[in-house]
């Protein structure tokens, strides 16, 4: 049936240094909050040349909508995968939502424990602001808007249902930058 479906952009997170091309579906979706559906209906994997993985030769460790994708580099005659990326098709309502975003919530800093941009603690503060179940979160820094996943630090959530955290514990600097968060929800119609 054309148009039950569509696809996500392409993903490349990992280089297949090291012990291979590790383009897995948990951390596809944490890398990339909200940017993949709940259950992806199949997987297209070529590499980031075009090749297709039949092309390619390598041998392939996992390819499918549970994992995502694997080439482990000691699986290979010459012991090195090539470098691939993947994307995955979606039900076609997860692609046709129009999204919106919220205005930026910065409600805590860094000082304590960390910076913690709870989703529940959010909502709750700012009451019919934000939907019930939120598709995309952006984090970025409160002084230079850079996004969150281009400071190098470590997070413990960064999710659209959950919120963002930022623990102190988890940065070699032992401190976090100071982050704000807006969620990217269903339009209301």
């Amino acid at each position: 049936m054309a148009g039950a479906e569509c696809w996500t952009e392409w993903f490349d997170r990992d280089d297949p240094s090291g012990t291979g091309d590790w383009e897995t579906l948990s951390n596809l979706r944490q890398e990339n909050p909200g940017k993949i559906c709940p259950s992806p209906l199949q997987i297209e994997v070529t590499t980031t040349s075009g090749l297709s993985m039949a092309s390619a030769g390598n041998v392939i460790a996992v390819a499918d909508t549970t994992t995502g994708f694997i080439c482990k580099n000691s699986d290979q005659k010459n012991k090195r995968c090539l470098d691939y990326r993947v994307r995955f098709s979606c039900p076609f309502p997860f692609c046709a939502v129009s999204l919106c975003w919220t205005p930026w919530f910065d409600r805590d800093n860094p000082s304590g424990t960390g910076d913690w941009e709870h989703f529940s603690a959010l909502r709750s503060e700012n009451s019919g602001v934000i939907c019930d179940n939120p598709l995309y979160i952006q984090a970025v820094t409160t002084d230079t808007m850079t996004p969150a996943v281009s400071t190098g630090q470590n997070f413990y959530i960064y999710s659209p249902t959950g919120g963002f955290v930022c623990r102190n514990q988890d940065q070699t600097t032992g401190m976090c930058r100071d982050y704000k968060v807006r969620f990217g929800c269903p339009c209301a119609h």
